[in-house]
């Protein structure tokens, strides 16, 4: 592969750089030491031994999600070739069992995959927030942290924002565009390895053969490594591969959505519009597209001027009572 576009960077940042421009903005961005001074960050520099012990000394005894596979998954969490299913299973044991797991296999050549993604550190590691924090202001975020060994995570979106720091170990960042969708070559919707739908391309062997316009994809997309305290800001929607290259690697992040939650998510309407939109007749499917774009993609306030402001139902500008009538309507509707 041609050497990839860099992400662009701030060297040194601090809580400074966290402004609103920036985590309402929609290009990513490094944000180089921006948690260097946490207690953890710290520790883990000193040895991933201190950085385990760090983690047990705050651990409350909950039973945390390990997703594991033998070494001959390559530390990627992925289909089986025939797509009968994945190719790793998942158990619940204890956190200081797991991070005593990864300790027994960090000399080895070619590891076992072992990875506890995406849990609220709150529920297992209460006052880790409180000692290694960045200031996101009031945004409701989503406090989750990430431990494992050498991974290899295939691109995916989220619906948050979200920034991830790495507090342990490194990770590399593959980031595409949203545009890029159909470049991707993207796997099921409803049935995926983490709850997103992922790439089918082995971004580090891309059979070029299979997914020939993933070279566009590669064309824009960009990267960067991040050492322990290092941070990296993802808008919403923007396709990220990441990778584990530690023998022992730690991510926190924080996610926040734009939108009241009241609203839901969006793959909500995609769902709904495959059941009800995508197989209709082509000139229907037409009619339908003008349909979205006038109430929804392209409408302003002429779109329900002509409509009194009391009458206009759930054309009216979107409220907690509004979303709890639209959301009566389509369970009435489906339950049909």
């Amino acid at each position: 592969m041609n050497e990839l576009k860099p992400i662009r960077e701030i060297k040194g940042a601090t809580s400074a750089d966290l402004t609103e421009e920036l985590l309402t903005g929609q290009e990513p961005l490094v944000l180089r030491g921006l948690a260097a001074d946490w207690p953890f960050v710290k520790a883990g520099r000193k040895s991933a031994a201190d950085a385990r012990a760090y983690l047990k000394g705050l651990y409350n005894g909950t039973e945390v999600i390990v997703s594991y596979a033998g070494p001959e998954a390559g530390g990627k969490p992925f289909y089986k070739d025939d797509m009968s299913g994945l190719n790793f299973d998942y158990k619940r044991i204890k956190l200081d069992m797991f991070l005593d797991l990864l300790e027994s296999h960090e000399a080895d050549e070619k590891p076992p995959f072992f990875y506890v993604g995406s849990t609220t550190i709150g529920d297992c590691l209460p006052g880790f927030g409180e000692q290694n924090s960045i200031p996101l202001g009031d945004r409701d975020c989503i406090e989750s942290i990430w431990i494992g060994n050498r991974t290899h995570i295939a691109a995916h979106y989220d619906l948050a924002d979200n920034v991830a720091c790495v507090a342990a170990g490194k990770r590399r960042f593959t980031l595409f565009p949203p545009d890029q969708l159909p470049n991707l070559y993207v796997g099921p919707l409803d049935f995926t390895p983490a709850g997103q739908p992922v790439s089918m391309v082995d971004l580090h062997n891309p059979a070029f053969d299979r997914f020939p316009r993933f070279r566009d994809a590669l064309a824009v997309a960009q990267v960067a490594e991040l050492e322990a305290g290092d941070a990296i800001f993802i808008p919403s929607m923007w396709w990220h591969a990441v990778d584990g290259l530690a023998a022992f690697n730690v991510l926190v992040n924080y996610w926040w959505r734009q939108s009241p939650s009241y609203m839901g998510p969006a793959n909500n309407a995609l769902q709904l519009a495959l059941l009800a939109i995508r197989d209709l007749p082509a000139d229907q499917k037409k009619i339908w597209q003008q349909i979205f774009n006038h109430y929804v993609f392209e409408n302003t306030e002429e779109t329900t001027a002509h409509i009194p402001e009391r009458g206009r139902g759930v054309l009216g500008p979107m409220t907690d009572d509004n979303a709890r009538r639209i959301r009566a309507f389509l369970l009435n509707g489906l339950n049909r």
